[in-house]
């Protein structure tokens, strides 16, 4: 890897930003993209599959064998909530792949004791988020019930847009949410992005299940996401 394709992959990762690496196999010569940048019209299917799942690929456009390496941030999970479905979550994400970060001003219910080993931030998170950003990488869930709690940060991922926001509550608990932040600006094509009821559909009861389909259609809402390239290169 030569230093220019180097200093792009690093600028990329700090701002958490996704790269691509192209190599003409027969050339060896490469050709690095940056989120945000348009793509070859003829290279667009095989990147964003790449891309979706993560992993590399080789395609084969007409005559040209092209290894494509993609390069993405860290997927993450913020939980709104330090209740019995984060204790699982927090044990499940990072098999799954996920860093996960649990914020709760509730210090009754943000112990260490309940949380071993899963990162725990016993403040506020408007505060939390402030300092460390939601991005399109990152899913939110909120899961307080506590609209003191959980408003604030639904919104700043909405804005974020971030791939995955979810909300735990009963249809009649959403719909009242969904009128607290119409009536605080967000459009409502934003908030019908909220997944809520929260998680895949099935039939889950206990706070374990509840957290697996809470994961599942995070996973599911990573791969399918909508890819933040810009349009096609001329």
């Amino acid at each position: 890897m030569n230093i220019a394709t180097l200093k792009s992959l690093n600028s990329a990762r700090a701002a958490r930003r996704a790269a691509v690496v192209v190599t003409d196999l027969a050339t060896g010569r490469t050709q690095t993209l940056l989120e945000g940048e348009p793509l070859p019209s003829e290279w667009e299917a095989a990147i964003s599959g790449a891309l979706r799942s993560g992993r590399p690929t080789l395609a084969t456009l007409g005559e040209r064998s092209l290894f494509i390496n993609v390069h993405l941030p860290p997927p993450r999970i913020v939980v709104i909530g330090a209740v019995h479905i984060s204790q699982v979550l927090g044990q499940f994400a990072p098999v799954a792949g996920f860093d996960l970060s649990i914020i709760d001003p509730r210090t009754a219910f943000a112990t260490e004791e309940r949380f071993r080993g899963t990162e725990l931030i016993a403040e506020w998170p408007e505060d939390v988020l402030t300092a460390r950003p939601l991005d399109r990488y990152t899913a939110l869930t909120a899961l307080t019930h506590d609209p003191k709690i959980d408003d604030h940060p639904l919104r700043a991922a909405l804005e974020a847009g971030c791939f995955y926001v979810g909300a735990l509550g009963s249809r009649k608990t959403h719909a009242a949410r969904v009128e607290r932040l119409r009536q605080a600006g967000v459009a409502a094509e934003d908030i019908g992005r909220i997944r809520a009821p929260i998680g895949l559909d099935i039939g889950a009861a206990s706070p374990a299940e509840i957290a697996i389909a809470i994961l599942a259609e995070i996973i599911a809402a990573l791969r399918k996401r909508e890819l933040g390239w810009g349009g096609e290169a001329p």
